[in-house]
Order: C-alpha cells, then sequence, then structure tokens
C-alpha cells in the first residue's frame, strides 16, 4: 500500500504540510460524483453517503438560502443533546407560552401542533409536534423552555452547528420562519442529518414517523419519501417564498444509507420526485470500495525533537469510497497536518487528516491517528531537528523572495 510522500509549502500559514498519499493506491480508482451523466433539476442539491462520508452528488451545494422548515432538524439536535447531557428528559413538561401560541398556533396559520395555550407538554410529544407536524408552537414553546426567548435560542442553535462543523449557517429561530439571516447551504444540512442518524439513532425514529395525533387531531407527515418503498425513514420537507420547495431525506439499502438534499424546487411533487430520483441513482450506481483495512496504516507525518522523525498514521477503522461502477477518471488523496508534529507524540492522538477529492470537490474527509507512541528524543537529536527546521526556513524564505 502507498505511503505517504510529505512535502512543504513555501512559507505557509503555521507551516501547513501536505502529503501527496495514496498515489499508488488510488491511482486506478475512479472518482466519485456525476461524471455517469446524473443532472437534478433542483437547484440546490447533495446526495452523501453516511458510510464513508463522500459526497456522490453536489449541486450549488455552499450557496446560503432560506432552509425553511428543515431549520427544525438543528432545533431537534438541541433537544436531543439536552436529553443526552441530562438537563431533559421525554418526561419534562414544556409550557406552550402565548408568543408561541400566537406566533405558532392555530391562529397563526401555519405549520402547527394545535397545542393548547398555557398548557404543559411532554418533550416527548413536543418532538413529534415538531418533526412529524413540522409545529411552529413546539419549537418555540421548546426554545423558550431552554433559552428563555427565541432569540437567545437561535444564538444557541448556531453556537451547537458549530461544534459539530457546519461553519456556515446561521439561524435567527427555531421554526424556520422567515428571515433574512437566517440561511443553511444544502451540504450543512447532508451533514446535519447524519450527524444525528449517526450520534442519537434512540431519537431518529422521529423524523421516519408517519403521523401523529395532538388535541385529538391528526397530520401526516410531510416527507414524500417515506410513502416511496425505497428504504426511506426520515427526515424533513421544508417551503418558504424566498427558496421554495426543499427536502432533507436519507434511505437505506443493502444496508447502505444515504442522505440526500434538495431544495428550491416549484412545488411539493417536484422536491418529492428529484429526491427519489437522486437516491435511486445512488443506490444504483455506486459500489463499495475499500482503499485501507482496519488497522493498516495511511501514510506518514513527520516528528520534531523525538526519538523517532515519523510517525505512522492510521484511521480509526477500515477506509472505504462508494465508487461509480464502470468509471474511469481518477481521485487524488492528501494528508494535511500542521508540523512538523513535536514530540511526544502519544499513540491514538488525532494528528492529521485525510483529504481525497475529485478535482476541486473534496468527497471524503476524516482524522487520522498516530499508530505508535514517538517520545522526546535525546539532545543530539533534538539539535539535528533543530538545525534541520532552520534550514528549511531559509529555503522557504528564498522561495518567499524569489
Amino acid at each position: 500500500m502507498a505511503r505517504a510522500l510529505l512535502f512543504s509549502i513555501p512559507n505557509p500559514p503555521r507551516r501547513l504540510r501536505l502529503g501527496l498519499a495514496l498515489a499508488s493506491a488510488l491511482a486506478l480508482l475512479p472518482t466519485l460524483a456525476a461524471a455517469q451523466g446524473f443532472q437534478s433539476a433542483a437547484p440546490y442539491a447533495v446526495l452523501l453517503d453516511s458510510g464513508s462520508g463522500a459526497v456522490l452528488y453536489e449541486k450549488a451545494a455552499d450557496e446560503l438560502v432560506a432552509p425553511a422548515s428543515m431549520a427544525k432538524i438543528a432545533t431537534a439536535l438541541v433537544a436531543f443533546e439536552e436529553i443526552a447531557g441530562g438537563k431533559m428528559t421525554l418526561e419534562t413538561e414544556i409550557t406552550i407560552s402565548e408568543n408561541a401560541w400566537r406566533k405558532g398556533g392555530g391562529v397563526s396559520g401555519g405549520s402547527t401542533m394545535f397545542a393548547i395555550v398555557h398548557s404543559r407538554v411532554k418533550l416527548g410529544d413536543i418532538l413529534q409536534g415538531m418533526i412529524v407536524q413540522s409545529g411552529n408552537d413546539a419549537s418555540i414553546a421548546f426554545a423558550e423552555a431552554v433559552a428563555g426567548t427565541e432569540d437567545a435560542f437561535a444564538r444557541i442553535m448556531t453556537e451547537r452547528v458549530r461544534r459539530i462543523g457546519l461553519t456556515k449557517s446561521v439561524f435567527r429561530n427555531a421554526t424556520g420562519m422567515a428571515d433574512p439571516q437566517q440561511k443553511m447551504t444544502s451540504r450543512d444540512l447532508a451533514l446535519l442529518a447524519d450527524h444525528i442518524i449517526r450520534t442519537y439513532p434512540q431519537h431518529y425514529h422521529y423524523f421516519g414517523q408517519r403521523e401523529f395525533t395532538w388535541n385529538k387531531i391528526r397530520q401526516n407527515n410531510r416527507n414524500p419519501l417515506l410513502a416511496m418503498d425505497i428504504g426511506a425513514d426520515g427526515l424533513k420537507t421544508g417551503n418558504i417564498d424566498e427558496t421554495g420547495y426543499g427536502l432533507v431525506g436519507s434511505a437505506v439499502q443493502n444496508e447502505r444509507r444515504l442522505v440526500v438534499v434538495v431544495n428550491g424546487l416549484k412545488n411539493a411533487r417536484d422536491r418529492g420526485n428529484e429526491a427519489r430520483k437522486l437516491l435511486e441513482w445512488g443506490f444504483r450506481s455506486f459500489e463499495q470500495k475499500e482503499l485501507f483495512a482496519a488497522g493498516e496504516t495511511v501514510g506518514e507525518a513527520s516528528v520534531y525533537g523525538g526519538a523517532k522523525g515519523r510517525v505512522a498514521l492510521r484511521a480509526k477503522g477500515a477506509i472505504s469510497l462508494l465508487m461509480p461502477r464502470g468509471g474511469s477518471e481518477r481521485l487524488s488523496a492528501r494528508i494535511v497536518y500542521t508540523g512538523p508534529l513535536t514530540a511526544p507524540v502519544a499513540e491514538g492522538a488525532e494528528v492529521a487528516r485525510l483529504v481525497v477529492r475529485r478535482g476541486e470537490v473534496k468527497t471524503l474527509e476524516l482524522p487520522l491517528y498516530a499508530a505508535e507512541t514517538v517520545a522526546v528524543g535525546t539532545l543530539r537529536q533534538r539539535a539535528f531537528d533543530a538545525l534541520f527546521e532552520m534550514g528549511t526556513g531559509w529555503i522557504r524564505q528564498a522561495f518567499k523572495r524569489g
């Protein structure tokens, strides 16, 4: 298996090192993506393989647009985190304030759980009202229970999604109601959905629940994928005048899970059809390929001041990708880390990332860990490393002047 050939960019910030990893391993592998001619009618779209994190299809995936009620997935994330942290349980009672009732209840004319003003509703029912019925009253009431006001809760939402790597999304309310500053990308929506599926499987079933009755009013889940017999089990729809109709969905076939996002469609029928087409194409057109077995060395990183000058890098498990059937184009890959690493380096420490790209499109990124411990070297070894680093510093300066 190929090893990493490391080099440094002349005068990079924090001396970012890039490895030309996997050169021989990937030379014969085709790229992921829409090389097979698939085109979605959705203005914004992403298809993500949950198992590997590979992006199989994307279209304007990093454009910031209004998420509409798909923002409630982030509201649900906060709820799941509150439960996991012991701050709430499914039995915790949430008060339906007059504000929540007026802005999101039956009198508002929007999506609602039809909760009664001043009533107290268990969080388990609030989650069903929020996710299955897309209730704005449920979302606002929960936001007030956590943060006092919806504005304060929106700041919590933004901060929480930052923690899981969603760098572009900004929230201004818990419902997805129109606000010029509330924006998400399709990529962020896909990553958010995938995070919930992986991290909170005990709560994910709410997103696949077909119906929910509250206050003697039965409402169906608006997600059309759930009735299409394609293995769909979530997540959420949205519709707002500014952007159009959108959907975040997920389905499993043959033990393989895909996450789809479409947005900007003209009507509910189109969003369902485009999401279904993307999922069916993804399941039909790709096959799983293992790049590295669990425990196999992926590459190496250089170490400063250590008993050894390099440390092997591994992933926590096997590394695999979904590859287009019969494709012919190539992937490129690299190991990225800030270096050289400074001794001591502990075995199992996250020290680098593996990035796989199709052209300029990043299809896979995952952490790499030190495969062994590298202790601090002798005085002689450290002196040699210092002289070497000084010399390479002069070379970088020469490149800069040139």
